[in-house]
């Protein structure tokens, strides 16, 4: 049986490719959620006035990969203390967000995000929304995938 989880840390392509190596993730789509408009495209979100967050939703077995792990990933594929940008990008379109889909995925969102805080490891408070999961809009299929289809491993995170 499997489960979802989804999270928005910048721009898709790059934390798409991050979750794709990970042992126990069986499919991930790139897409956009957490605003108002419905069926937004990628031209839409871009305005910065839907309301979306660019993220990846990952489908993963929990016996190979716990969600906690998930969350591991998560939090080092980006910079969580930026607030609407990530890198060169900027908008609330790149906004760090988890997105959670059980009251479990919540808590351990909660208690991973509390625990990096006071880890010391960061200079900055954690800006990283945790929201329950709303729709999930696929992204067009140009951008499913979108590094691996080009044969490029990481985007500049």
């Amino acid at each position: 049986m499997s489960e979802i989880a989804t999270f928005g840390a910048g721009c898709f392509w790059g934390i798409e490719a991050a979750f794709q190596q990970v042992p126990g993730v069986i499919e991930t789509a790139v897409g956009y959620s957490g605003g108002e408009t419905t069926n937004p495209t990628y031209k839409d979100v871009c305005t910065d006035e839907t309301g979306h967050a660019e993220v990846v939703q990952v489908t993963f077995d929990p016996s190979k990969v716990s969600y906690e792990q998930l969350l591991d990933v998560f939090w080092k594929v980006h910079d969580p203390t930026q607030v609407n940008r990530q890198g060169p990008d900027f908008g609330s379109q790149y906004r760090t967000a988890i997105f959670f889909h059980s009251p479990e995925q919540e808590a351990a969102a909660k208690k991973s995000r509390e625990a990096l805080e006071a880890s010391g490891k960061l200079k900055r408070l954690i800006a990283t929304e945790i929201t329950p999961a709303g729709t999930f809009y696929r992204a067009e299929e140009y951008h499913q995938k979108y590094l691996q289809k080009r044969g490029v491993a990481s985007c500049h995170f």
